[in-house]
């Protein structure tokens, strides 16, 4: 993902600029996206709740510059909107993490990423799929998304140390799983 200027897309957004608003679309849908299915479990749910996440920021519009956090407040409208179709279409009140139907993880692969073996890469997605599902979850929202652990806390309703436990375990489980395969110490 290109990094995005969220203060600017932001007061563009205010400005009735359609082109922000597809921009903010372009960078965040997929990571919506994965959070919506991982609740309601229905890839044609999550696409909704995705695009009325945008139909909401757009309808917002207006206040949508004073938001202190951007990123975080998307986040947390996804859960939100995400919760309210489970309210609505399947009678389920909470997040039931040993049943978050989450996809693979799967690392991109850049021009640094090439040193690195293809057996190294498949064995780190190997890992981070084989995880549980609260863990894999909270491990992409703080590594892939780039959400501080006080962010994921407040949106998943948990405490910041489980959030940080969760990402130790994740990062143990692909250091011991690769170690042997690298000759220097790689920091995650």
């Amino acid at each position: 993902m290109t990094p995005v200027d969220l203060k600017d897309i932001a007061y563009r957004i205010a400005g009735n600029d359609h082109s922000a608003l597809k921009r903010l679309y372009d960078h965040y849908n997929g990571s919506f996206y994965q959070l919506a299915f991982a609740i309601v479990h229905s890839a044609e749910m999550a696409e909704e709740i995705v695009e009325d996440v945008f139909i909401q920021v757009w309808k917002k519009r207006s206040r949508i510059a004073t938001v202190e956090n951007l990123h975080l407040y998307l986040y947390v409208t996804t859960r939100n909107i995400s919760r309210s179709y489970l309210r609505k279409y399947r009678k389920q009140r909470y997040i039931n993490f040993d049943n978050l139907a989450l996809p693979y993880f799967r690392i991109e692969i850049t021009p640094e990423d090439i040193m690195i073996s293809g057996e190294v890469i498949q064995r780190v997605n190997t890992v981070i799929n084989e995880l549980p599902s609260k863990c894999r979850l909270i491990f992409k929202l703080v590594k892939e998304d780039g959400l501080k652990h006080r962010e994921v806390a407040e949106l998943l309703h948990l405490n910041v140390k489980t959030v940080e436990n969760q990402v130790g375990i994740a990062l143990k489980k692909i250091h011991a799983a690769v170690k042997v395969h690298l000759p220097y110490r790689t920091k995650f």
